[in-house]
């Protein structure tokens, strides 16, 4: 299993970049980012490789910080925090 984690400094300005074209070129069954800086709303199809599931966890104040996750396989769970468990089956 090959697993990447990427502090992106922007997801918009890492896309600018070429981070997406980088990231078809490595073959990672999970991926995680750190410092999206950009709410969901803001993100249009571009963000959402077709290939892998998506989950993202923007920051509460925008342009702050927020995570994301890019998964090959669609997990049994997720875990946002320490505490809270999403159920996706």
């Amino acid at each position: 299993m090959r697993i990447i984690t990427i502090n992106v400094n922007g997801i918009r300005a890492a896309e600018r970049k070429g981070f997406f074209n980088w990231l078809k070129k490595q073959n990672a069954d999970v991926v995680c980012l750190q410092e999206i800086k950009a709410q969901e709303d803001q993100l249009d199809e571009r963000f959402y490789p077709k290939e892998m599931y998506t989950y993202y966890h923007p920051a509460v104040r925008k342009g702050y910080s927020g995570t994301g996750l890019y998964c090959k396989s669609k997990p049994d769970t997720l875990k946002e925090g320490l505490f809270k468990q999403i159920s996706l089956t």
